[in-house]
């Protein structure tokens, strides 16, 4: 039975045309693009759900701060309200920023990280996994065990596997984990938010074998209102305290403010300890990579947008209606016997593309096959997160076989209305009764020597 779709807390003023390509088009255009989505023009696409980051509509108070902006290069007076913001809302006593979350791990990581060590998480999304190996170490997913059934529901599946930490950090060797990364919610399991109980127990360890333990923030506001709904101690604690306890765990903070903060361009780095001998070199590294430390790649205009929306992300009725999307979302695919990585997550539904097409090997890209035929079925771009993007193994060069095969319907925050999830929904469930008739997905006929799937060519198996 559908959820009762959560009315949107907010009214839409301003709007932006889009228009269905015909199917024949678009099974042009998707050829075009060597079958990679990431190629496709975005006036392509009629609901673009690539991803969450970046795509999401500002406020007008959002809009007002952008004629706000200081654009002083050096000490904008637009600066010091983000740090003032970002201070208030994680309390952490240094904020950095910069100009997306995979910069915040390019000035971060390669302090931490070097040829040797390792970087354990509960698991790494593509780009920090990259940020970590160019850094010259090796990342290890540590995600509790339950994350790997998609068809069994249960709370915060996108929590660390405690015992499993302990003993990789003992295996290695205390001092060769440079840094252990906790991502809230977790994207790569199925955006499945982490419990404040895990990161505490994680806190813990790290601390008692000398391990920084940072953040990974992109989806924290999500991530907060998952626990004050279902961790039974946190029923009574507002959305800014979760958040607050939630960072007290942690060292460091790394975040793409491209999700939460619902801007289209921003990132942070934050640091607990101002007085950590880390501050000097992520400014050194900052201003050799980003620019001056004051605007950090962006604009004044980006830094009084983003001060904004960290605050606004917070609030509990926009969380409640956002987390309400995907349910409903999720409830229509239960209708249609739709498998997902269930309880839904916080910033989109996650296809189980293996269960649609069993029939599919990993190598052969299950979670693609889906990503294409959604396209072609309704316009609807999305991506995979499964084989294909996990990619190959950096020592032998063969094909990774993912734990999951999914394809991700990543969901812009206050974008789409209620009909266009509707739209989705038809378009699953139009695949779904042809599924059988798909034998072959793709193969890879180009692909660069890291992050290939944002580039990488590739035509039907099969032919």
């Amino acid at each position: 039975m559908p959820v009762k779709y959560v009315p949107e807390p907010f009214r839409i003023k301003m709007v932006e045309t889009i228009r269905m390509l015909t199917r024949e088009e678009r099974e042009q255009r998707i050829r075009e693009a060597k079958y990679n989505l990431f190629n496709l023009k975005g006036e392509d696409c009629y609901i673009d759900l690539l991803t969450d980051s970046g795509t999401n509509a500002m406020s007008s108070h959002q809009w007002a701060g952008v004629m706000e902006g200081d654009e002083a290069y050096a000490g904008a007076a637009s600066y010091y309200k983000l740090v003032q913001a970002g201070k208030d809302v994680f309390g952490y006593e240094y904020i950095q920023p910069v100009h997306q979350g995979r910069a915040a791990e390019k000035v971060l990581f390669p302090l931490l990280l070097g040829k040797g060590k390792v970087a354990i998480s509960n698991m790494f999304f593509d780009t920090t996994r990259a940020h970590v190996e160019l850094a010259g170490a090796r990342a290890i997913d540590c995600v509790t065990p339950q994350a790997k059934l998609p068809s069994v529901r249960a709370p915060f599946k996108g929590n660390m596997d405690v015992q499993k930490l302990e003993k990789l950090i003992l295996e290695y060797g205390p001092e060769q984990v440079g840094l252990v990364v906790m991502t809230v919610t977790n994207n790569s399991a199925g955006g499945q938010p982490v419990s404040l109980e895990n990161l505490r127990q994680v806190s813990e360890i790290c601390r008692r074998y000398g391990i920084p333990l940072d953040i990974d923030a992109a989806r924290f506001a999500e991530n907060a209102y998952f626990i004050k709904r279902d961790e039974k101690d946190c029923r009574d604690k507002s959305i800014r305290q979760i958040v607050r306890e939630m960072f007290a765990c942690a060292d460091l903070l790394t975040m793409s403010a491209k999700k939460d903060a619902i801007v289209n361009m921003g990132g942070l780095i934050g640091v607990k300890d101002a007085s950590s001998p880390l501050v000097l070199r992520i400014k050194a590294n900052c201003i050799s990579f980003e620019g001056f430390y004051t605007y950090g790649g962006l604009a004044g205009r980006d830094l009084e947008a983003l001060a904004i929306g960290l605050c606004e992300g917070l609030d509990e009725d926009y969380l409640r209606y956002r987390i309400g999307q995907m349910e409903y979302l999720a409830s229509l695919l239960d209708d249609a016997g739709i498998a997902y990585q269930s309880p839904v997550g916080g910033h989109g539904v996650f296809v189980d593309a293996a269960a649609m097409f069993p029939q599919i090997p990993y190598y052969e890209f299950p979670g693609q096959v889906l990503a294409v035929e959604l396209y072609k079925e309704a316009g609807i771009r999305t991506c995979d997160i499964g084989s294909y993007m996990l990619g190959n193994d950096p020592d032998t060069g063969k094909q990774l076989h993912a734990d999951f095969e999914f394809t991700r319907l990543a969901i812009p925050r206050r974008v789409y209305t209620q009909a266009h999830l509707d739209v989705i929904a038809d378009a699953l469930c139009s695949i779904k009764k042809r599924a059988h008739l798909l034998k072959h997905g793709y193969r890879i006929t180009w692909e660069p020597p890291i992050l290939r799937h944002f580039q990488a060519s590739l035509e039907p198996a099969g032919q």
